[in-house]
């Protein structure tokens, strides 16, 4: 009952919202009408009052059916009703089920158009760290975000891709609305974060632009710092994790597996990445710029964490010539493994987390990005250190309070302030990504023509499927009419000779309906062709999708 209740009001909201967006009945055809069926709900076709048009009912009713169409309003501005000869009952029509009403009203919301690819995010550009910590989800816990995002009632496939300077959800929606709100609203459960203010912050992209979007942010576009490559490898991360996730579907699997290959092609064709910084560089960049030239060789740099971004935090401090700087970690063992890469160029000297604080007393730079939930420097940790220091902080959710820059003698940087080390080469950096920009044009258009190919695949599917029904039951009819005492022989040669028939009968309706780039047919050729099948065989596709999606969806509840 629960799943019946659920598709019922699943359906009872399709259908509200397509009466929403067509609350006037469309112009009357050549012929003066239109079917009523389409756009009318079944309330809505009751007798009319009118005793005239009582008596048309009553003819038309006596001749065994009713056939009801709108035409011109008459000169009363009452819509005047013709009845013909029809296998529709009155009584049939007025109890619809909650499914045809779908089909007969708001299947236009769903299956006109196809299922959109949605991207919903805060990134650097328009969302403050301070909502974006809030709205980070760990990489382990990506499987679980991307289940609870397809349990959602419009949401087919789901992608996360959470870093430093973006959290950003990629779906496939069976409506563009729905799915926006319902994602927008899940994010606001997992944060706490109020709906009304992710919506202030948040960007929508959808389709075209969406791949577009992906397609930059892996070629480095949309990085703070132009062209790094940092983002590259954790778009790569976004499909290792996603693989044998059931949401992590065909159309976001395939999305970001293009994405993988545009960053890599737009870096090997164009000189973007050469002279680029990661985040890591440019935290070091701006530390550098802070300090007074003179006091770049003698500065003492403190680095608290030695995961990835700890590690290439000390990669570029040695590009940049320190010769020595103090390591504070959980463990000594990744310590260990840096200064074994870097034996030759500088001294690392390893430090328990327990010793941070006096650390940071001895230190004139402090560079923070371990993955704590938590601030690891608060105000009443610092007040008392003597000096002047810099805290730049590249950790999302960030690991020195905010309240720490109120002290006089102590400057704070996150990684929104890594703005300024992208000042430099404007017009370089600007050369560079419009010849990036040319590139992810092109690709674009590549994967939208491979999404739009899809298209056809439930089409071929359900056109095997008819053949093979047909095909089964001739076969039964031939072996009844051959006996019982037939050989393995025979009824294997009978077989092999139906499924040859069917396969090269099918041969060329299957060959129009694939657009794989193999011959000159165009894409609005191939989709003809599958409206075409569709119509002719009566594989009703589209509908048949449709209602296999939505009990699907209903279901689970």
């Amino acid at each position: 009952m629960a799943v019946s209740s659920g598709l019922a009001t699943t359906l009872a909201a399709a259908k509200m919202e397509a009466f929403s967006l067509n609350s006037s009945l469309p112009p009357a055809s050549s012929s003066g009408s239109v079917s009523l069926r389409a756009y009318l709900a079944p309330a809505q076709l009751r007798p009319f009052p009118n005793p005239a048009r009582n008596n048309l009912r009553r003819r038309a009713m006596l001749k065994g059916g009713l056939r009801c169409e709108v035409t011109a309003a008459s000169s009363s501005g009452d819509a005047v009703v013709e009845t013909a000869e029809s296998n529709i009952d009155l009584d049939k029509v007025s109890s619809l089920s909650a499914l045809e009403q779908l089909k007969a009203s708001a299947a236009d919301r769903y299956t006109k158009e196809r299922a959109s690819i949605v991207a919903i995010g805060l990134s650097i550009h328009t969302a403050p760290v301070e909502m974006r910590e809030k709205l980070a989800i760990p990489e382990a816990e990506w499987p679980r975000a991307i289940a609870e995002l397809c349990n959602l009632n419009h949401i087919e496939e789901a992608a996360v891709l959470s870093t430093c300077n973006r959290m950003e959800i990629y779906v496939v929606a069976l409506s563009q609305h729905r799915g926006v709100k319902e994602v927008t609203e899940w994010m606001s459960k997992t944060s706490g974060i109020p709906v009304a203010e992710i919506c202030e912050h948040r960007f929508l992209l959808y389709n075209n632009d969406a791949t577009r979007h992906l397609f930059e942010v892996s070629s480095g576009l949309d990085s703070l710092v132009l062209g790094e490559g940092q983002i590259l490898a954790q778009v790569k991360q976004v499909v290792k994790v996603g693989q044998g996730v059931v949401g992590f579907g065909r159309n976001i699997s395939g999305l970001f597996k293009h994405a993988i290959s545009v960053g890599k092609r737009v870096r090997t064709e164009t000189s973007i990445a050469a002279g680029a910084v990661s985040v890591s560089s440019a935290a070091v960049e701006l530390a550098l710029m802070k300090l007074p030239e003179s006091a770049h060789a003698t500065a003492r740099m403190l680095v608290v964490g030695a995961g990835k971004m700890g590690k290439l935090v000390i990669k570029h401090l040695v590009a940049k010539g320190c010769t020595k700087m103090v390591v504070v970690n959980r463990s000594e063992e990744r310590v260990a493994a840096i200064r074994e890469e870097h034996k030759d160029d500088v001294e690392i000297i390893y430090r328990p987390l327990t010793d941070m604080l006096p650390c940071a007393a001895e230190a004139d730079v402090i560079f923070t990005s371990t993955a704590s939930d938590v601030p690891l420097f608060l105000k009443e940790d610092v007040k008392d250190l003597e000096g002047s220091r810099f805290f730049v902080d590249i950790s999302v959710p960030r690991n020195v309070g905010s309240c720490v820059n109120d002290l006089e003698n102590v400057r704070v940087f996150n990684v929104d302030d890594l703005k300024e080390v992208v000042a430099a080469n404007k017009e370089d950096r600007l050369r560079k990504a419009m010849e990036a920009q040319e590139i992810i044009t092109e690709e674009t258009k590549q994967f939208e023509a491979w999404r739009d190919s899809l298209e056809t695949v439930p089409t071929i599917k359900k056109l095997r499927a008819y053949a093979e029904r047909i095909r089964l039951a001739e076969l039964e009819k031939c072996l009844a009419k051959m006996g019982d005492d037939i050989p393995k022989k025979t009824r294997r040669a009978v077989d092999d000779l139906s499924r040859g028939i069917v396969n090269k009968l099918l041969h060329g309706p299957m060959q129009h309906l694939r657009c794989d780039g193999s011959d000159s047919r165009t894409l609005s050729e191939t989709l003809e062709n599958m409206h075409a099948l569709n119509r002719m065989f009566s594989l009703e596709t589209e509908v048949a999708i449709l209602e296999q999606k939505i009990r699907a969806k209903t279901s689970q509840k």
